[in-house]
């Protein structure tokens, strides 16, 4: 008896799983994603007083963030902000996301929820972590305002936030009638 995939994206999860164990990027590239990706959560770090404050107070030490056959290892700054940390650096933390599937984890960002993920090492910079994770949102309808104006940029914010919603909507469906979820055919007793 054939078994149903749990997730409609099955076949598309195993094609990509698949495809990035064979296809690796060149270290150059991996260096430069991971550079800009710093930028990026610096520049929404430094929209929070709160949150520098808190990362200065852990200056010096390295979490290391692992998803899959992805990692990268930042470390504190005196600023109170994130710098990419050598590789041979000996991590504090290790935080590991223990969802393999990108849709899964997805799905969940969308509802609103964190991956489940693996902690190893210090408590302290984990908390912070965490409340960096619950409290720091980057403001995309501000800086949309900076580059058009605030009317525009607050048009396309409630865009965005309604298409967020609708998909939210979708996924909790989806999730609610995935093949595992619905009753076996034929009137489900045997």
């Amino acid at each position: 008896m054939a078994t149903t995939p749990s997730s409609p994206f099955a076949f598309l999860e195993d094609l990509l799983g698949r495809i990035g164990e064979k296809l690796q990027p060149p270290a150059w590239a991996v260096h430069e994603v991971q550079h800009r990706a710093i930028l990026f959560v610096n520049h929404v770090l430094q929209q929070e007083p709160e949150a520098q404050d808190r990362l200065a107070r852990q200056q010096g030490r390295v979490a290391l963030f692992r998803w899959r056959h992805f990692h990268v290892r930042v470390v504190a700054t005196p600023a109170g902000l994130l710098d990419l940390a050598p590789e041979t650096a000996q991590p504090d933390l290790t935080l590991t996301v223990a969802e393999p599937s990108p849709f899964a984890i997805a799905g969940a960002t969308l509802r609103g929820d964190k991956p489940k993920v693996e902690i190893e090492g210090d408590v302290q910079l984990a908390a912070e972590i965490n409340w960096l994770a619950d409290h720091v949102r980057w403001d995309v309808e501000d800086d949309l305002a900076r580059l058009i104006g605030d009317a525009p940029a607050h048009a396309i914010g409630s865009t965005a936030r309604k298409v967020a919603a609708a998909l939210r909507q979708f996924i909790d469906k989806a999730a609610r009638t995935a093949p595992s979820a619905r009753p076996p055919a034929g009137g489900g007793t045997e």
